[in-house]
């Protein structure tokens, strides 16, 4: 929970990647809160108030999981609506004629973004969705310790250098000025 608020104001994209490590996080504990206790709560170290609220935090979250229907797979509304809102802002990215480096960027990325919506099995995802996928997908071999070839790492490179600019611009149009 301290995580995801710090993510969801700095980077929106790491932030709905952290959001699905939750939910698979979730998983690996059965959707058990005495799991999340004793393999996560447990290991921060925070006054009890806070400790408090990061149980409600996982009690919520796995309520939504249960009721979505995202026990097993997929992801809650909350992330897919991060999801929807960064998929919005990439369509209006690359329609707008002033953003020449963002359609620069998604040109240089689009042949893994095709490559890797051909391998989903028939899972029809967006282009944002795919990206992040890929991205999460990455990060999980890494700690897996498992070999990436040079044609993943390039396209990897690729989708994050997107990523990275969809976030920024994401973050400039939903922060405030400092004076509001």
């Amino acid at each position: 929970m301290i995580i995801a608020r710090q993510k969801k104001k700095e980077n929106i994209v790491e932030y709905l990647i952290y959001m699905w490590q939750v939910e698979d996080l979730i998983r690996a504990c059965h959707l058990k809160m005495d799991e999340i206790e004793s393999h996560v709560i447990s290991q921060y170290d925070q006054p009890e108030d806070m400790k408090r609220e990061i149980r409600r935090w996982y009690r919520e979250l796995i309520d939504m999981m249960r009721i979505e229907g995202v026990a097993e797979k997929g992801h809650v509304r909350i992330n897919k609506n991060t999801v929807a809102e960064l998929a919005d802002l990439h369509v209006r990215l690359l329609k707008s004629p002033q953003e020449t480096l963002y359609g620069s960027l998604y040109y240089k990325a689009l042949p893994a973004i095709v490559q890797l919506r051909s391998r989903s099995g028939g899972e029809e995802t967006g282009e944002i969705e795919t990206c992040c996928t890929a991205i999460y997908g990455y990060l999980v071999l890494k700690m897996q310790k498992k070999e990436i070839s040079a044609e993943t790492m390039d396209g990897i490179k690729q989708i994050s250098s997107l990523l990275a600019f969809l976030a920024a611009r994401f973050h400039e149009e939903n922060t405030l000025p400092a004076s509001c």
